[in-house]
């Protein structure tokens, strides 16, 4: 089992490291407690396959750990070192814009002389709090390959549990039986570009204690109705208290103003001018938030906290939210509409209007009102509600909510250069990607400029100018170009790309065999327009008529007119579909994205009269 000679050669590839054993035990012993026990033997092939050993564990108050020792075998399995767990490094969990957490993790420090090697770990870890229910997922990475994978329940408390399985089908995976699975020879799965995320389409078994305890606070999780009221009531309730001071100030500010969407959007202001965002792992399993008064008075706070002080200071001036549970992040995850559960890694706040929920990032001091795109747009999220909870869906930025426009006057010179004023508008998606370029100090716009117009040689910026128009949610740059060298001279004539300003140039890698399935998580449409000032004594010679692509990715088109007074006018679209993709399609998606590439590179000869 050490030898590393004795792993499968169909294991060995698309593997930086293989799991040869792995067996976890959770045993039940009542609602408020649990055991976790876990061997894994993994062997690593490479400097890359270091972080699959996975010989760590957590604690604090609520998790003990009762034994933890490691093995270290070098190639032919012969042992190197024996690590006992006084022997691990200690360390605070606590992340860098942390306080008040008080997680810590014991971790295996070893350095290779030589690969490959192999590392066997134990341990046995006492939970006592049991909302966090260990699930299986016996491939965790990309790259890493399953020797042996077992999973058991013992439930010898007869607690009631629910359990889901996902994605066992296409995976060799036994039940020998009830809650306990064997997985055999399943070889690593390498990264493909737009793959969905991994616990997506890897198998998963996920259980819930249907009766829980979160550090010694008792809940019911039939459904997510049952575990939302379990949140209100529990985590919530309470914790909302605000000076009669502040009270008063969000009253005199919101005096007269009848619509409650308007009374929100100048609450939501002094709440982003008054606080800024620090984590803060504490309470009830780290998920109960911060007292809203002590938010008010310190003037920081997390997610959490944040989300549950605007809460207060909303119902303060008469408009209800609801504290909202959301995977945050720019990939785009949902939470499980089917199998309630701790889930979530954020908390954003939701304010009903009529028909449509407005959401609201309570960590930033500079989003605009009601703004998700990049970070909780378009995933399915909870509410918790006085009454329980309540999945719902996040605003959808389709391509005309997300769009960017360039708008360029372009003067070419006789030389190859030219002098160009360039405005570009953003909305939805596309603003959240631009947004923040006027807080950057004058060196890094230019920096960041330069990089954006990577294209351009020898490129020189002006003026910048930059308007954020956060009640439209609109973001405007203006700005002054000029390069000395853009077209290229042959004899009399000039040659040069009419696209300057707005060039697609990667195309996605090519695959003999495309394995998994592909997803565009978003919509976009780009619309460009660049008027082209011809120099005098010059002259078209040749020059495309334009090109149109319609394919169920999306669509593409470009035109080049001759306009009086010796211009030229180039336009363009780009309008990106989002959707989840068969394999069998990749190539036909590579082909658009190759063809736009092509076709943005389109030349223009210019001659002499």
């Amino acid at each position: 089992m050490y030898n590393s000679l004795f792993v499968p050669a169909d294991l060995k590839t698309k593997a930086n490291a293989v799991v040869r054993f792995e067996k976890k035990t959770v045993e039940i012993l009542g609602i408020d407690e649990i055991k976790v026990s876990t061997k894994r033997i993994t062997t690593v092939f490479n400097k890359y396959g270091n972080r699959h050993v996975n010989a760590v564990a957590f604690y604090d108050a609520n998790r003990e750990i009762e034994n933890m020792e490691a093995h270290i075998y070098d190639a032919t399995g012969e042992e190197i070192k024996r690590i006992k767990e006084r022997d691990f490094t200690d360390a605070s969990a606590v992340s860098e814009i942390s306080i008040y957490e008080d997680d810590r993790v014991k971790y295996l420090s070893y350095i290779p002389l030589k690969y490959p090697y192999t590392v066997e770990y134990d341990s046995e870890i006492i939970f006592k709090s049991t909302a966090f229910f260990p699930n299986w997922q016996p491939i965790d990475d990309y790259y890493v390959s399953v020797q042996h994978a077992e999973y058991k329940i013992i439930n010898t408390a007869g607690v009631d549990i629910k359990v889901k399985k996902e994605n066992f089908s296409n995976y060799n995976i036994k039940e020998t039986s009830e809650h306990h699975f064997i997985a055999d020879n399943i070889q690593g799965i390498k990264y493909e570009v737009y793959t969905p995320e991994l616990a997506s389409i890897v198998p998963r078994y996920k259980v819930a204690l249907k009766d829980f305890s979160m550090v010694g606070v008792k809940g019911v999780n039939n459904n997510w109705n049952d575990f939302g009221k379990w949140m209100y009531d529990k985590l919530l309730t309470g914790t909302d208290q605000i000076p009669q001071s502040t009270i008063d100030e969000v009253k005199a500010l919101t005096a007269g103003v009848d619509d409650k969407i308007e009374r929100a959007k100048l609450v939501y202001q002094y709440m982003q001018d008054k606080t800024r965002y620090i984590s803060i792992q504490v309470g009830i399993g780290g998920w109960k938030p911060m007292m809203a008064n002590d938010v008010d008075k310190l003037g920081y706070a997390d997610c959490k906290g944040l989300t549950n002080y605007t809460k207060a200071l909303l119902e303060a001036v008469e408009v209800p939210s609801y504290y909202t549970v959301v995977y945050g992040g720019n990939g785009i995850r949902s939470i499980d509409t089917e199998f309630s559960s701790i889930e979530g890694n954020h908390v954003i706040l939701c304010v009903p209007n009529n028909d449509e929920n407005i959401f609201l990032e309570c960590t930033s001091q500079t989003n605009p009102f009601g703004f998700t795109a990049g970070f909780t747009d378009d995933r399915d999220v909870l509410l918790v509600k006085p009454e329980g909870g309540e999945i719902v869906h996040t605003k959808v930025y389709n391509a005309d909510d997300s769009v960017q426009k360039t708008m360029a006057h372009i003067s070419l010179n006789d030389a190859g250069g030219f002098v160009a004023d360039v405005d570009i508008t953003t909305t939805g998606f596309q603003y959240n990607i631009h947004e923040g370029i006027e807080n950057k100090t004058e060196k890094d716009q230019q920096l960041h400029y330069k990089e954006y117009w990577d294209n351009i040689n020898a490129l020189t910026i002006g003026n910048i100018a930059i308007e954020n128009d956060k009640d439209n949610i609109v973001y405007k740059e203006t700005l002054k170009l000029s390069s000395e060298n853009y077209a290229s001279k042959s004899g009399n004539r000039l040659i040069f790309q009419p696209n300057m300003f707005n060039k697609v140039t990667n195309i996605p890698p090519r695959y003999s065999e495309r394995k998994l399935e592909f997803k565009i998580d978003r919509s976009f449409k780009d619309i460009d327009e660049f008027i082209i000032q011809i120099p005098e004594g010059l002259k078209v010679e040749a020059m495309a008529e334009g090109k149109d692509i319609d394919t169920k990715f999306g669509t593409y088109n470009f035109k080049i007119e001759a306009l009086e007074g010796n211009k030229l006018k180039y336009t363009r679209k780009y309008i990106l579909n989002k959707g989840n993709y068969e394999k069998e399609d990749y190539k036909a998606f590579r082909d658009f994205r190759k063809q736009i590439v092509k076709n943005d590179k389109t030349k223009v000869v210019l001659i002499r009269n």
